[in-house]
């Protein structure tokens, strides 16, 4: 072994330098990653997707079950304000399987009246492709009555 000076490290390495490890060739491992990860993204996308269409869905039947008993309590007698109600409900929910339509309450000046709808949705409609099966959700919303009006 050759040294320089009265050093003792050998020439062709300075002193407290490590051996390299032998170093593998990962030529293409990020494809392969790529190629496993991407379905499982494409799926998480498609669930969120199918979660803000479920939101967007319980919030039309929301929305129509908050209009239904406004329009209920504009009317002057129960038989009149179940009519309006459905009228309205079943115009905002066109397409829906809804059923289970009532209206609760004290239909009195200064009583309260509550409309409840149930809608059947279909899970095909909310984007999830091969899911089969549906949920039921049920709203009811409520309303006063104006304390001075007339009712029949």
């Amino acid at each position: 072994m050759r040294t320089r000076g009265s050093g003792t490290a050998p020439v062709g390495r300075p002193r407290g330098a490590r051996r390299r490890p032998f170093r593998r060739r990962d030529d293409g491992s990020m494809a392969v990653e790529v190629v496993l990860m991407t379905p499982i993204l494409v799926m998480f996308m498609l669930f969120v997707v199918a979660l803000g269409r479920m939101v967007w869905v319980r919030g039309q039947i929301e929305s129509a079950t908050r209009d239904a008993v406004r329009a209920a309590t504009l009317e002057r007698n129960i038989d009149d304000a179940l009519r309006e109600a459905n009228e309205v409900a079943d115009l905002q929910t066109q397409n829906r399987d809804c059923d289970s339509r009532a209206i609760t309450g004290d239909f009195q000046p200064g009583g309260t009246i509550t409309y409840t709808m149930r809608c059947e949705v279909s899970f095909d409609e909310l984007g999830l492709i091969g899911l089969p099966g549906s949920d039921t959700i049920t709203f009811s919303s409520d309303a006063p009555l104006d304390q001075f009006r007339r009712t029949d």
